[in-house]
């Protein structure tokens, strides 16, 4: 939460105080000694005593005005074997701030790069989630992640690469012998007319090579920008941002940009990072929305950059609750990668399974 946002919430609430303290009270106080139920009590105007807890934790309209900071889940230190764990307790219900209407590009900067930090420390292992060995594979697999997961393209890649190692292999492949084996990542008759079409390319127009160039590659059947900017960042170590659909809801959702169209999106988030850090970027957003902030039920009390995000309530806020929606290595399953990398394997991870295993 922003320092505006929490300027805001209390001015609110100070506004609020100030309109029930002027309105007269339409029922008389009970009797001396007679015990007054909370509620009655804020409607005569009587501040509730903070020492006193309330069913739902929540602030009295007449009483005095609350910090929007108090809405935070408290948290503990707790000395566990020589380790220190955090714990929060459960959170009171709130309803989701909005950013503040005027974040300086300052302030804007600052935020959208400390996240990536805090996002950095959080997947350090963070990695490309389709499997390749070379450029071609990366190219064509990227290709067929459209409209489906990079765990099923990469349980469907082994079988189509066995067969058509190279770009002139697949290009004079039988077309249904392909929609066989491209079946279960869906939209397969599209998919392979792209991927024998790019190949045609590749074999007639580059030697049978993938192109490193961002102009080049987007001239390819079935690459685009995004596309193209995975193989760049990923294959030939060339910055890139790849606005996929978890970039485009995060960034939106964190107002980094306003923007719906992919290219501006792009360009609007790239003017906020070093061109050096683009590529790693993309990954930190993108396994952040698969992992954690979700599109429908967002993990927000277990989001490690939860006090940074405007957005924070929109999804489960309960810890404990909001650790059963974790998805992949962060809630003990198995990753999208059948054969991913070290770093991921020795931070915990674990392969995905082949396809048709139980």
């Amino acid at each position: 939460m922003t320092e505006e946002t929490d300027s805001a919430g209390k001015a609110g609430s100070a506004g609020k105080a100030a309109s029930a303290a002027k309105a007269p009270s339409a029922k008389k106080a009970p009797p001396a000694g007679e015990p007054v139920p909370a509620g009655k009590a804020a409607r005569a105007g009587k501040a509730v005593s903070s020492g006193k807890a309330t069913r739902a934790g929540k602030a009295t309209r007449a009483g005095k005005p609350v910090s929007a900071r108090k809405v935070s889940p408290a948290k503990k230190v707790v000395a566990t074997g020589g380790s220190v764990s955090v714990k929060k307790a459960a959170p009171v219900k709130r309803i989701a701030v909005k950013p503040p209407a005027k974040e300086s590009r300052t302030a804007l900067v600052r935020r959208a790069r400390r996240i990536d930090r805090e996002l950095a420390e959080v997947y350090p292992y963070a990695h490309p989630e389709l499997d390749f060995e070379n450029p071609f594979q990366l190219l064509v697999a990227t290709v067929l992640s459209a409209q489906t997961t990079d765990l099923r393209v990469n349980q469907t890649t082994p079988g189509l690469f066995s067969r058509y190692p190279t770009p002139e292999d697949l290009a004079a492949a039988d077309p249904e012998e392909v929609e066989e084996i491209l079946r279960p990542c869906g939209f397969f008759r599209a998919k392979t007319r792209s991927v024998i079409g790019l190949s045609k390319a590749l074999a007639e127009d580059f030697g049978g090579e993938v192109p490193g160039r961002l102009e080049d590659l987007v001239k390819l059947p079935g690459v685009g920008r995004k596309t193209a900017f995975v193989v760049l960042g990923n294959a030939f170590g060339r910055p890139g941002i790849t606005v996929d659909t978890h970039f485009q809801r995060l960034v939106r959702r964190w107002r980094w940009t306003e923007e719906t169209d992919p290219d501006k999106i792009e360009a609007a988030v790239g003017a906020l990072f070093p061109k050096s850090d683009w590529t790693d970027l993309s990954h930190h957003v993108i396994w952040h929305g698969r992992r954690i902030c979700h599109a429908r039920r967002p993990a927000c009390g277990a989001c490690p950059i939860a006090p940074l995000c405007p957005a924070y309530g929109e999804g489960e806020t309960d810890p404990e609750k909001a650790k059963k929606l974790l998805k992949y290595e962060k809630g003990g399953l198995p990753g999208q990668r059948l054969k991913p990398p070290q770093s991921y394997l020795d931070a915990g991870g674990k392969p995905a399974p082949p396809l048709g295993a139980a």
